[in-house]
């Protein structure tokens, strides 16, 4: 078994406040606000693009392992997470994920690439964890 932590505080109300969050192993740290998460400002992170970093990652890497556990070797792969926060009957709700990825893989057809590419979408341990939530996939070779 493998552990992971990560901490975050908050200072003051949901809208005038602002947080922090530090990743334990790497020390990397970020702030978070209301308008970063609720609105168009992106000077700061938020949960949400949290996520979307550790899908993107989690996905690339079980697909580089589902290529060469299928005899293809991944030159490269490039992938970004598009997630979608929206207000539901039941609050704010992560709704949407959009993995879109590029990778390079030399003599793959293109069948097998689809195939691996969607196995790896479907499970990938964050994938898993998150399956209430609906996870799109756009896979394009390099």
């Amino acid at each position: 078994m493998s552990k992971h932590y990560a901490s975050a505080s908050w200072e003051d109300n949901l809208v005038r406040g602002k947080g922090t969050f530090t990743l334990k192993t790497s020390g990397y740290s970020g702030k978070v606000t209301f308008p970063s998460r609720f609105e168009d400002n992106k000077e700061a992170s938020s949960p949400e693009e949290l996520i979307g970093a550790a899908h993107a990652t989690c996905f690339s890497m079980a697909f580089a392992h589902a290529l060469d556990q299928a005899g293809y070797t991944p030159q490269n792969i490039e992938t970004q997470a598009e997630v979608t926060l929206e207000k539901t009957s039941g609050g704010f709700s992560v709704t949407g994920i959009l993995l879109q990825t590029r990778a390079k893989v030399n003599d793959i057809p293109e069948e097998d690439f689809h195939r691996i590419a969607n196995d790896a979408k479907e499970n990938c341990p964050v994938s898993r964890a998150l399956k209430a939530v609906n996870i799109q996939l756009k896979a394009s070779m390099m």
